[in-house]
């Protein structure tokens, strides 16, 4: 198959995370026979707008939500067995046809309460509290609990035994025990293990077998690059691979499987917790953003801190993920600006830098170097033509290209499917559309 034709393709966040993926996922999914996420848990929720129904998605792609589309929860991810289970009940209420068409690893972990109880010690960084972070280092030290384990009554009941006995030890060493009914907990899971046992598959094997058929598999990312657990701002990251590099290994697809990379970013940047932020604006300006962005997280409810578009920022994204293309959102949200900053460089010290220091005590001392683009002073929300945008908008989108070195194929001007911009003739176009 030649570059940019429709294939395999992952669509993952370039920023801190919330930057509109779960519209988009849905909104090409149709083009797609299989949609595949592939990291994370139920920490990162993927809000989509169909008509007047509003869902939000935490562990199930985006693409359930097109008919007779398959959907796969990779081995990445970590799953609350009662999270997941909630929200396909909710999804059926609604009136989406989820049994049949979710699939789920074998390899997948499992997230206990025990997890959420160990998460206390992690609070200073910003976590969901949900202990996707305590489940993964479980699995990192090995003695954590697969799907696999969870369906056989017998190894269940052996590893959970001994991972809650040690588990225990450890909180009240520490002093954050919380009181649990283990055997009520052991026994509720194996309740899980059987609701959930007709979605089980190899879906490593189903993937493959499936693109060896012909399939296409669209590859759904969870929060975003600069939370990646190798390269975002460590240590306040998550505890999964975000960047397009987890996409093979939380799935068992290769790379050389992968036809395109699609980033997301908004049309200025947002993020959740602590950590590092150069562009934050602590002004009335970022609680204006913030407010007709809608910024507070879909899972937590948290609001998220606002700044300005970070040209090198992204391009350090752009470099490890390899974006064929990317897909601004929340253009809209920049309407009313007379004019708007946007950092193209930092100065650290005395040093004008181009990149993004390794280290949080170098990030937290930058000084971004911004540039003022005029902003087009009208309403862009709703509009699905580029060339109905303001020319002064699409200056705005040219400028953020030419300082990027990588082009906007896609613009979403609003929460609906059909508030979004293809631009005719991007490698957008040619990988999805």
């Amino acid at each position: 198959m030649g570059l940019y034709k429709m294939g395999n393709v992952i669509i993952l966040g370039s920023q801190w995370g919330d930057e509109g993926k779960g519209k988009i996922v849905d909104l090409f999914s149709a083009r797609f026979d299989i949609v595949a996420r592939y990291q994370g848990g139920h920490n990162a929720g993927h809000t989509v707008v169909v008509g007047n129904q509003k869902f939000v998605l935490k562990l199930i792609p985006s693409g359930i939500l097109h008919a007779g589309k398959k959907a796969v929860i990779g081995n990445g991810l970590v799953i609350d067995p009662a999270a997941l289970l909630a929200e396909i009940d909710a999804m059926e209420s609604a009136g989406v046809e989820v049994r049949g068409n979710l699939f789920i690893s074998n390899r997948a972990h499992v997230l206990f309460p025990v997890h959420r109880m160990m998460e206390k010690l992690s609070a200073s960084i910003g976590t969901t509290s949900r202990g996707i972070g305590p489940c993964y280092e479980d699995k990192m030290g090995r003695r954590g609990i697969r799907i696999a384990d969870l369906l056989d009554p017998v190894v269940f009941r052996a590893q959970y035994d001994s991972v809650m006995e040690e588990k225990v030890a450890i909180a009240k060493a520490l002093g954050i025990y919380e009181e649990l009914d283990l055997r009520r907990i052991r026994d509720e899971y194996e309740t899980f293990a059987e609701r959930i046992r007709p979605m089980v598959r190899d879906t490593a094997r189903l993937l493959n077998q499936a693109i060896r058929d012909g399939k296409t598999v669209l590859f759904e990312g969870a929060q975003g690059t600069m939370l990646d657990i190798d390269h975002g701002t460590y240590p306040f990251v998550t505890s999964s691979s975000a960047s397009a590099g987890g996409a093979c290994t939380g799935t068992g697809v290769a790379p050389t499987r992968i036809s395109g990379v699609i980033g997301v970013s908004k049309a200025y940047i947002t993020r959740v917790g602590g950590g590092p932020f150069p562009t934050e604006a602590l002004d009335a300006t970022g609680e204006m953003i913030r407010k007709r962005g809608n910024e507070f997280g879909a899972v937590t409810g948290r609001p998220r801190r606002c700044g300005w578009f970070d040209v090198p920022l992204l391009r350090y994204t752009a470099a490890i993920n390899g974006f064929d293309s990317l897909v601004i959102t929340k253009l809209d949200v920049l309407d009313e600006l007379e004019s708007i900053p946007v950092c193209t460089g930092y100065r650290l010290g005395t040093r004008e830098i181009a990149e993004m220091p390794p280290t949080v005590a170098e990030i937290q001392k930058l000084e971004p170097v911004y540039e003022r683009v005029p902003g087009w002073n009208t309403a862009t929300f709703g509009i699905s033509s580029y060339d109905d945008l303001p020319g002064k908008a699409k200056d705005y989108v040219a400028f953020l290209e030419s300082r990027m070195g990588v082009e906007v194929g896609c613009i979403s001007t609003g929460p609906e499917r059909n508030q979004t911009i293809v631009r005719p003739g991007s490698r957008f176009e040619k990988l999805v559309a």
